[in-house]
């Protein structure tokens, strides 16, 4: 069997924030986690019943650092109906909310920064402690992944959680060599490794036309194009491929809108899996990705000129109707 992650960074947008103020709290959390709209919730509950229909299983990466501007509440009202629909909580870090905290950055030096790699090893494993507490203290398990914010990680970040006790990261994408990732794996290491201490577990890519890589993310492929790199995948007795979401990303949060293509995209990719022969969901919790044969290399989906012109189709029409997140 393949198992397939469906990982969901679910977050506090801090480019929406505006105050510690209840009532900017509420707004984000209806904007960035609910995502209430005039055609119903999009977010985190509309995903939990999707996945409850069709008994399939999601990780859901919990950022708890809102909870510097707005206590402990404001991460229990994302982790408790996660719970209690029986899903995987897992830590997420969005650095950025140091800096919003003001006198309550829980540093010693009081640093700020984008990224979690922006921060020398000591103060990483600062954060990640501060992390896991407040996400335990409101009411997850006590999480054994890790994603950082921005896939903002470097080598120090692993050896921090290996340091702290936690055994997978998620952070490193090959697809996206000029991103803000620092790990020191290429574009190759498309499968769980372990490195610096850590289980490594790579976002799942497929092959473009001009030779690279595309991440394997609901907003940047298509749902027929996700459905082929699974089979691929599972063809090719690959173990294991992830795929990533995030909370907010079926609507654009400004207008408060559906986007009805990536809605699509997301509810076929849960039918499909129900049903998929030799395919099934996991989870860190309960059937974590295993490391890969010593020296084998996946090959991801090779790039297909249909496949790509539907998706640029499919885009331009998705960015036109409903514009960026």
């Amino acid at each position: 069997m393949t198992r397939v992650f469906i990982t969901i960074d679910t977050e506090y947008s801090s480019g929406l924030y505006t105050g510690p103020g209840a009532a900017d709290r509420a707004d984000n959390y209806a904007r960035s986690i609910a995502c209430i709209t005039p055609d119903g919730p999009a977010g985190i509950t509309h995903k939990l019943e999707l996945l409850g229909q069709y008994g399939q299983k999601a990780v859901f990466f919990v950022d708890p650092m809102p909870a510097l501007v707005w206590g402990v509440a404001a991460i229990e009202d994302i982790v408790g109906p996660i719970i209690a629909a029986g899903q995987d909580v897992q830590l997420h870090c969005h650095t950025e909310w140091l800096e919003l905290a003001g006198t309550a950055n829980p540093l010693h030096s009081m640093r700020t920064g984008r990224n979690i790699a922006d921060f020398p090893f000591e103060e990483q494993c600062e954060i990640l402690d501060y992390a896991r507490q407040t996400l335990v203290a409101a009411g997850a398990p006590l999480p054994v992944a890790f994603r950082a914010g921005n896939y903002g990680a470097n080598d120090a970040t692993l050896r921090a959680l290996a340091h702290i006790g936690m055994t997978y990261d998620a952070s490193h994408c090959p697809a996206l060599s000029d991103g803000d990732c620092r790990i020191s794996l290429g574009s190759e290491d498309r499968d769980p490794v372990l490195h610096e201490g850590v289980i490594e577990v790579p976002a799942g890519t497929i092959g473009t036309i001009s030779g690279g890589q595309r991440h394997a993310q609901i907003t940047a492929l298509t749902l027929a194009e996700m459905l082929a790199a699974i089979r691929h995948a599972r063809d090719g007795g690959r173990e294991s491929f992830t795929l990533v979401s995030h909370s907010f990303e079926l609507i654009n949060r400004r207008r408060l809108a559906v986007n009805r293509i990536v809605r699509r995209r997301f509810t076929g990719l849960v039918r499909a899996l129900a049903t998929m022969r030799g395919v099934e969901t996991g989870n860190y919790r309960d059937n974590p990705p295993p490391i890969g044969a010593l020296g084998s290399t996946s090959h991801p989906l090779p790039a297909s000129t249909m496949r790509t012109s539907i998706r640029l189709a499919e885009q331009f029409v998705s960015n036109t109707l409903y514009g960026a997140l």
